[in-house]
């Protein structure tokens, strides 16, 4: 199995739908009671458990409770209020098109858009049905800018507009030399729609060129655009995370503007004292609970948990959703390290059954480390409850009860198959590590935390899973294997999605992966599809949609380098976390 969340931070989810197993009935040694509870068989032998040997948690409540800022009062928020009204104004005496995409794209990369979501949208609605600027039609950065941005806030373009650069349907050779270009429509081709040859072209065509552009032909600053990009394009990233680099990037910039290089920072460093304040909560919380003292098998790692939720929703006024979904996505790390790691395969099935009875007089018949957990779930899931019947007059608590039986019930498939030594096809896998990996639960609290209005029909409309649904958390499945497959295979786990198709085909390992990386950018490309699509029926609104799919730009993120930051908290994965939430930017 495998857990999904934490870069530096990374955690792990799933689910059930009856699969065919083959050598798992078997395997079902459980005893019922004659009050019908199953029972954990008693036995004299000792029990031989695993372990993951996580390394300890780099952070402890005391070092978050000792950070300090100078970034939070009155004083602050009066100046960061005069320089978001300074830049209002200069966006809104910008008349050039080109001018207008090129600063969307400037606050979007430093991280002020949210600030501006008004202005952007009005901007880009007028340029989708103004009359098409005629100098354009050989400026090739121009046209994928355009193309990008618009797509990118639910203004469908054709790709038509890109034949201008082809010739015979390949790409002009005199475009070659245009690296700024080439960057462009490279970004640009991660907003395909699936069956748009003319863009997969692009994709092609530009990431062969990008890889073997001599350095000495452009400056610095583009050199760095083209490695960051060709490492992870713009679609695939969290704007937040890369803000820094950025900020960095445009002060030597020549058409750097003084009150948005200012604003940038001080924004930067608002946040991340209100981060702060936040981690240091969730701290206290995590201490209280003492589940990282009491269970030393599981991961204890409640900034890289903060991390995905901070990922997801990084917004200011989304701070209760990240609450929330930092406490599940901990929990959810340490229930995965009990199925994966700890517990026999009786245990487990005797946990699954009493999550699924949601019985507290159940309790008793656990083992006292199960009890912790149970308790735990019950607690948070009581919580937020609560707070949602509060603020929404609406009960989720039939709901939440679902979503996690959901889950535990694809953890045990994956126990049974562990213990069972079955090896699934890579259908059967992505069919039940979909649901595994998390990412439908996250996305589920992502909804009832954040919307303003929640609605039945869209909760419901979550929970069958639809395509887009599916598709985003597939995606997460994969990346969460192209980066943990190697440990978790050396460990003794359920095979990854890159070895279920070595079995499955009889490929090498570098063949399998090249494989998933193909399979994830046409999953994209039918993420698109549906976004865009007219018959789908998808009740759900751009923006949160845009919220559940930063949950597969985490994945690229902290997959992308190969290696597990959830689990393995490395010197790597401490930087990030360093540079985001701990050392502000000097001013």
């Amino acid at each position: 199995m495998a857990s999904i969340f934490p870069v530096s931070p990374l955690i792990n989810f799933r689910r059930f739908t009856p699969c065919k197993l083959k050598a798992v009935t078997a395997c079902k040694s459980v005893i019922k009671s004659v009050t019908g509870i199953t029972k954990v068989p008693v036995t004299t032998e000792p029990i031989v458990r695993r372990s993951a040997n996580y390394k300890p948690c780099l952070w402890d409540d005391h070092f978050l409770q000792s950070l300090k800022t100078e970034y939070m009062g009155e004083a602050i928020d009066a100046r960061a209020s005069a320089l978001r009204e300074e830049v209002r104004m200069i966006f809104n005496n910008v008349v050039e098109p080109l001018d207008q995409l090129e600063l969307i794209d400037q606050l979007q990369r430093l991280g002020l858009d949210y600030h501006f979501h008004d202005e952007i949208n009005r901007t880009l609605k007028n340029i989708h049905t103004g009359q098409k600027n005629e100098t354009w039609e050989k400026d090739l950065h121009a046209t994928a800018l355009e193309f990008r941005l618009l797509r990118q806030h639910g203004h469908y373009i054709s790709p038509e507009g890109f034949k201008r650069f082809t010739e015979n349907g390949s790409f002009n050779k005199g475009i070659r030399a245009d690296v700024q270009g080439l960057l462009s429509l490279y970004e640009a081709s991660y907003f395909s729609i699936d069956g748009e040859s003319l863009m997969d072209e692009a994709w092609s065509f530009t990431s062969n060129l990008l890889k073997e552009c001599p350095e000495n032909t452009v400056d610095l600053d583009l050199q760095m655009q083209v490695r960051n990009a060709l490492e992870l394009p713009l679609q695939w990233r969290i704007p937040r995370f890369d803000a820094k680099w950025y900020i960095n990037l445009y002060q030597k910039s020549g058409d750097m503007i003084p009150a948005i290089l200012a604003f940038a920072k001080l924004d930067f460093n608002v946040r991340q004292a209100l981060n702060q304040e936040e981690l240091k909560d969730l701290s206290r919380w995590w201490s209280r609970l003492g589940m990282g003292e009491k269970l030393p098998f599981s991961r204890d790692r409640l900034v890289a948990s903060f991390f995905w939720s901070l990922g997801i929703t990084g917004e200011p006024h989304h701070r209760y959703c990240r609450e929330v979904l930092t406490k599940i996505i901990e929990l959810i790390g340490v229930y995965d390290d009990v199925y994966d790691v700890y517990g026999t395969l009786d245990e487990l099935e005797l946990f699954t059954d009493v999550v699924h009875r949601w019985d507290i007089n159940a309790m008793k018949e656990l083992p006292d480390y199960m009890k912790l957990c149970f308790l735990s779930l019950i607690n948070v899931v009581n919580e937020t409850t609560y707070d949602i019947l509060k603020d929404h007059n609406i009960d989720t608590f039939p709901h939440q009860k679902k979503w996690f039986n959901d889950l535990f019930e694809r953890y045990i498939v994956e126990a049974r198959w562990y213990n069972s030594g079955y090896q699934p096809t890579l259908e059967e896998y992505l069919k039940n590590g979909f649901v595994s990996i998390g990412g439908p639960i996250i996305v589920l609290y992502s909804y009832i935390c954040t919307e303003d209005q929640i609605k039945k029909e869209d909760l419901e409309f979550i929970e069958d899973l639809p395509d887009i649904v599916r598709l985003a958390c597939e995606i997460l499945r994969l990346s969460d294997d192209y980066g943990t497959s190697s440990a978790e295979l050396k460990r003794g786990d359920v095979p990854s999605s890159i070895h279920c198709y070595m079995s499955d085909t009889g490929v090498s390992e570098e063949v399998s992966r090249e494989h998933m990386m193909n399979l994830i950018r046409k999953k994209w490309a039918q993420i698109n599809k549906l976004r865009f699509s007219k018959e789908n029926n998808n009740p759900l609104s751009w923006s949160f949609v845009d919220i559940m799919l930063n949950l597969i730009r985490l994945g690229h993120c902290v997959y992308n380098a190969g290696d597990d930051g959830y689990g393995v908290e490395d010197v790597v994965a401490k930087d990030t976390l360093v540079s985001l939430l701990v050392e502000p930017i000097p001013l």
